[in-house]
């Protein structure tokens, strides 16, 4: 479990679900993330409030990359990372899911052949792993068309640095100079892979919206 890994430097953190999403940064009456980083210098455990706002939605991006098992142990690794390198965060940046998501791609890019039997399964059978109950796995099943089967396997296809920078658009739902941030690359790298990245998912899916398809498998 995630919190084995966590408990030595954050006794109270917990192991997130990969069902739900996490309630954003900035909410009213709650201090951001920078705000909670800086504070967590002082106070260590402070940090389990970062943990807890963001490792639901990561856990469901790196399920849909690398298959729950391994998620698992990369948001162990992510949130370990970042709490160790805290005292370098960058205050002026109030959200930390740029930075959170270019941890986690970052260690997700050590499974590559992982990732690519995870698209290749989906397009085989067109289960999103982050569907838990067996009802649901059935539904979707039965819902997933061959464009979306069709489009796990292009999304295979792509090239890694294409389909990180599409994915973290996408599935993490951040916007292009946030991506850009996450991956320490120009704005203007991000726009070009995620156009050629489009690009070529639209040609290997006959024309159809690659985005739109994405993004049915985020909010289905």
């Amino acid at each position: 479990m995630i919190e084995k890994s966590l408990t030595a430097e954050l006794p109270s953190l917990s192991a997130p679900t990969a069902t739900g999403p996490a309630p954003r940064a900035g909410n009213a009456g709650e201090p951001d993330d920078a705000a909670v980083i800086e504070r967590s210098w002082h106070e260590p455990d402070g940090f389990a409030v970062i943990f807890s706002r963001h490792a639901p939605t990561i856990a469901r991006y790196l399920a849909r990359r690398v298959g729950p098992q391994i998620a698992e142990d990369i948001v162990a690794e992510t949130f370990l990372q970042a709490f160790r390198s805290r005292h370098r965060y960058d205050l002026s940046r109030r959200d930390a899911r740029p930075w959170l998501y270019g941890i986690a791609t970052n260690l997700a890019g050590r499974h590559r052949r992982t990732e690519a039997r995870q698209l290749r399964a989906l397009e085989r059978t067109g289960v999103d792993p982050v569907v838990e109950s067996f009802a649901d796995r059935a539904e979707a099943r039965v819902a997933a068309g061959g464009a979306l089967r069709g489009l796990a396997g292009a999304l295979a296809r792509l090239r890694p640095v294409y389909r990180d920078a599409l994915l973290l658009v996408a599935w993490a739902d951040l916007s292009y100079e946030e991506a850009a941030t996450a991956l320490g690359v120009p704005v203007g790298t991000i726009r070009s892979r995620v156009s050629r990245a489009r690009s070529a998912l639209r040609t290997a899916l006959g024309g159809v919206d690659p985005i739109a398809l994405i993004e049915e498998t985020v909010h289905e």
